[in-house]
């Protein structure tokens, strides 16, 4: 058994994270376990059981399990262009959601796309994995997906 609650470390990993790219400019590689972290807490989404390739939590629905897939940007300068990471489009998932951190690695929005939806707005996503390994703008990710929770500070 763990002497520290994960919830603390987590909030221990803002804090050093944030210090960090204060001190050196650099960035830590958290914000892809924070926004997990993030999503299940904020979404009340369950932890996978077993491994499964670009699925890192379920949401439960009525008698439905859908697969999701959650990635995370951390937006330092908002007139910076953003990119959301890899899209894991030749995998099982059914939604995407895309937790969007402040310079303290905080959760302010929480974006979320569904596989139908990101096909929808992809003319070709062979074409989207073979130049761009998966990947499109946050600007964009936000214009086609719903935003799903906020926070209030």
């Amino acid at each position: 058994m763990s002497v520290y609650k994960l919830d603390k470390l987590m909030e221990e990993t803002r804090r050093i994270a944030a210090e960090y790219r204060r001190s050196t400019g650099n960035t830590l590689p958290v914000s892809a376990e924070l926004a997990k972290f993030d999503a299940m807490q904020l979404l009340g989404l369950s932890p996978v059981s077993v491994a499964e390739r670009a699925v890192d939590a379920y949401q439960h629905v009525d008698d439905q399990v859908k697969k999701i897939q959650i990635k995370g940007r951390v937006i330092f300068d908002k007139n910076r262009g953003q990119r959301v990471g890899q899209l894991s489009l030749d995998a099982n998932w059914d939604l995407l959601l895309l937790v969007i951190m402040d310079e303290n690695y905080l959760p302010r929005q929480i974006f979320e796309l569904s596989r139908e939806q990101l096909e929808m707005s992809i003319p070709d996503s062979s074409e989207l994995q073979r130049k761009t390994r998966g990947t499109m703008s946050v600007k964009k990710f936000k214009a086609i997906s719903t935003l799903v929770w906020q926070s209030d500070a």
